[in-house]
């Protein structure tokens, strides 16, 4: 009998630091040819928002299925989720569904997992400060995950709105023994430090080169489509950049194709896939004095990988609800 699994089943189970091992091993296999997965296919709902098709099949440990996603930017203001998603997971020896998850808080758990294993790998060993530029479910469950593998001592946050600003403080202070301040400006939120994430729905860039120090690593994870972007050019080409998937970045990254097409660089400027740097193949920072940026657009291999996780964590613990289609 196949088992629902909804958001609060999946919390209960899932760690963040369950996430960032499961990540890794899952990048490092997509990244050495060990599972299967095409690019995502992105619908068009009529100009109201998007839907995304993440299939991926994992040989080991064996796990099959597929993601549903939906951008909704109008969902705010009808008090939803702008990003709403559902996992499938089928039996790989005969196709038949095993689960269905809540894949919402999966998703933004997984990024903000793959996010951490870019900076374990790619931030400088002590470095303790990090800006948040984003206050939405992304930005908070990023500083979670990036404290798990750096000792964070001060976190400045940013976006637009002063509410949202207050809100982040309010709700994260507590879950963190870092100093949490709120920025009034971007600019004044990445300056010299040594960690910065981009979690915005911005189209445009939300920082300049100029702002971002030397040594510092970014984890763009915002702009998902080709026509977005948060880094300028100049920014992007200055850096030493990493992503989960070169064939993902090279046809949905706006951070990457549209310097491209100005003429900035090529695609022999992506150093490599982050399962490559996790696998040892691919050098990671080459000198302290180097920008490196982790340019996330999320694959199904993580989706299916962080479902099985929390599925098999899940029937360990008798939860979830079987039904019978």
């Amino acid at each position: 009998m196949p088992l629902l699994l909804s958001e609060k089943d999946v919390r209960a189970v899932v760690t963040m630091d369950d996430l960032i091992a499961a990540m890794e091993t899952a990048l490092i296999a997509f990244s050495t040819g060990a599972v299967a997965q095409p690019v995502r296919t992105v619908v068009d709902a009529g100009g109201r928002g998007l839907l995304g098709v993440m299939p991926a099949y994992l040989p080991v440990p064996g796990a099959l299925g597929a993601k549903l996603v939906t951008v909704f930017r109008g969902n705010t203001a009808a008090g939803l989720p702008t990003h709403l998603a559902t996992i499938l997971l089928l039996d790989p020896a005969s196709g038949e569904l095993v689960a269905i998850l809540d894949g919402r808080y999966l998703t933004e758990a997984r990024t903000a997992a793959v996010s951490a294993v870019s900076v374990d790998l790619l931030a400088h060993e002590h470095a303790a400060t990090l800006a948040i530029i984003g206050t939405g479910v992304q930005g908070r469950s990023h500083l979670e995950a990036i404290t798990r593998v750096r000792a964070i001592r001060e976190i400045r946050v940013w976006s637009p709105t002063a509410s949202s600003r207050a809100g982040f403080l309010r709700d994260m202070q507590p879950h963190t023994t870092a100093a949490i301040v709120d920025s009034p400006s971007a600019r004044e939120a990445v300056a010299g430090m040594e960690i910065v994430v981009l979690a915005t729905a911005a189209r445009e860039p939300v920082i300049r080169s100029e702002w971002i120090a030397d040594g510092t690593h970014i984890c763009a994870v915002g702009a998902c489509r080709p026509d977005q972007r948060e880094m300028e050019s100049p920014l992007v080409a200055r850096a030493r950049v990493f992503v989960d998937s070169r064939a993902g970045a090279t046809s949905e990254a706006g951070d990457l194709i549209i310097p491209m097409q100005e003429g900035c660089f090529d695609t022999s400027h992506i150093q490599g896939e982050l399962g490559e740097l996790a696998a040892g193949s691919t050098p990671g920072r080459t000198s302290p004095h180097e920008i490196t940026i982790f340019k996330s657009l999320g694959m199904a291999v993580e989706d299916v990988a962080a479902a099985h996780l929390a599925f098999v964590k899940a029937s360990e613990r008798g939860l979830g609800r079987g039904f019978v289609l």
